[in-house]
């Protein structure tokens, strides 16, 4: 039952991915002359399916959450495969030096646990646990919401039921508040859609109190939220709605504690302002969001958009081809609101990109990733900015076992 509502859900995953290999999309992209490279640096600190491979891949395999960054540089993530026989992924450390440990690896306990973390990175609290989500798995089969104390305990604070009305099947993250709540969306679940529902955004308190804060309707609201919100003051929530199967091509919304939805932009079928988009946002100190859609734009290979607090949408950068492709991951600000992240295609090789963009729109393509066996390809993941500069991130494939890396790019 499980994996019929994976496939089901996935469906609209794209690029569509599975053990063995990537079934790539069938896409079209001009693949026109890129803004050069300044002098970066890339680096592969660890290769994923090290060991027991090629059947259990111990370490983990295909690392496709965000990662996270502690005071020590240590890097944590996901994988949704490998970790044990059972191979329901993992939650993983690599350290600065390039030495990976398992944190925790699900589906050891007959997947009551949680199963397979797809899109989810995790998250800390100030006491150095880490939070979660696991799509599939869990006492009712609809995915988790997990806990991992520092020493490895994973406890699951919540467990979706599927096909439920309260949301099934999370396919992304969770974000953390000052107080100690967890929000999150699901990909399925909810209301309507003939009882499958077109997604959910969810409050968990400290306590355990699972709350449905909205239920999308496939309507003019969005359907499928691919991507955890964003948090902003006064605990309203920023997301967005991929849109694929539902009367749009993807909205970004705006959520208010006490539940009211307000619609901040729509994608339609005209693609200049982007569509599709699957990634989470990002909020700068003045209260912009920026985002990314993964088709669209002026040659339909994506974008990366600006939504200011008043709702004026702006197109800060189209993709064509060798200055990368298809976005799928959030991006991130520095302190002079650059903006940083990757494409899952295009690059040099067509196997995605590490790229700058200034606020005023100009492009640099910081790695083009060139694949099995030295390097990664595929990054489902974005970067995070660590001391002097340096980016760290995951691809979901390539390495010398094909089953991705953790990379460094030093300025």
């Amino acid at each position: 039952m499980t994996h019929q509502r994976s496939l089901s859900a996935l469906s609209n995953f794209l690029p569509l991915v599975t053990r063995g290999g990537l079934i790539l999309a069938v896409l079209s992209a001009l693949l026109l002359a890129a803004r050069p490279a300044h002098a970066q640096t890339e680096s592969v600190l660890y290769t994923f399916c090290s060991i027991g491979a090629p059947q259990y891949c111990y370490d983990g395999a295909q690392p496709s959450g965000n990662l996270v960054l502690d005071s020590h540089g240590n890097l944590y993530g996901t994988t949704t495969w490998g970790g044990s026989e059972v191979a329901g992924g993992t939650v993983f450390k690599v350290t600065p030096k390039g030495s990976e440990t398992v944190l925790y690896g699900f589906g050891a306990g007959g997947a009551m646990d949680g199963f397979q973390p797809y899109l989810a990175g995790v998250v800390f609290d100030k006491a150095g646990n880490l939070y979660g989500t696991t799509f599939e798995g869990g006492v009712n089969h609809g995915g988790t919401v997990f806990e991992l104390s520092p020493t490895g305990a994973e406890t699951v604070l919540h467990s979706f039921t599927w096909n439920s009305s309260d949301g099934t099947g999370p396919l992304a993250g969770v974000v953390l508040d000052k107080a100690g709540n967890l929000y999150g969306t699901t990909v399925e679940g909810g209301v309507g859609n003939n009882g499958y529902g077109y997604g959910t955004v969810f409050k968990l308190t400290p306590t355990g109190t699972y709350t449905v804060l909205y239920s999308f309707t496939g309507g003019t609201d969005g359907c499928f939220p691919y991507a955890a919100p964003v948090l902003g003051k006064k605990g309203v929530l920023y997301g967005i709605t991929s849109g694929e199967s539902c009367s749009s091509f993807g909205t970004v919304f705006k959520l208010t504690p006490t539940g009211t939805l307000t619609v901040l932009h729509t994608f339609v079928n005209d693609r200049a302002d982007g569509l599709d988009p699957k990634a989470g946002l990002a909020l700068d100190k003045a209260g912009n969001l920026y985002g990314t859609t993964y088709f669209g734009g002026a040659t339909g290979s994506g974008t990366v958009f600006k939504i200011t607090p008043k709702g004026t949408y702006t197109v800060l950068y189209n993709f064509t081809g060798l200055d990368g492709r298809n976005p799928f991951a959030s991006v991130i600000l520095d302190a002079a609101d650059n903006i940083y992240g990757t494409t899952y295609y295009g690059g040099a090789n067509n196997l995605g990109t590490v790229f700058k963009l200034t606020p005023t729109g100009t492009e640099t393509v910081l790695h083009s990733f060139a694949g099995y066996p030295t390097d990664g390809a595929y990054p489902l993941t974005g970067v995070v900015l660590g001391k002097k500069g340096i980016l760290y991130g995951a691809t979901y494939g390539g390495g010398s076992t094909r089953d991705g890396i953790v990379f460094k790019v030093v300025p």
